[in-house]
């Protein structure tokens, strides 16, 4: 899975306490080896090895947040 700048994950109930409590987390940074990254609310920041967030995606500790453009996309492809 590719990991983008922008991205936004959904953080599960159960890691939520390592995270401040945030509900959410947006990648900032991906330099092949870590991921930056910032929670939502204004909770905090933060680095990861992109290996570990894979694992969080895996265990759906963390889901995609699916952006609004892709979104817009994606309906204009069956409409079209």
């Amino acid at each position: 899975m590719l990991i983008e700048e922008g991205t936004k994950y959904q953080i599960s109930q159960e890691i939520k306490s390592y995270y401040n409590s945030a509900e959410e987390l947006t990648v900032v940074r991906n330099n092949g080896i870590t991921v930056q990254f910032t929670l939502g609310d204004g909770k905090g920041y933060g680095s990861m090895p992109i290996e570990h967030l894979h694992y969080l995606l895996k265990r759906s500790n963390l889901s995609l947040i699916p952006n609004k453009k892709a979104l817009l996309n994606n309906n204009e492809e069956k409409i079209g």
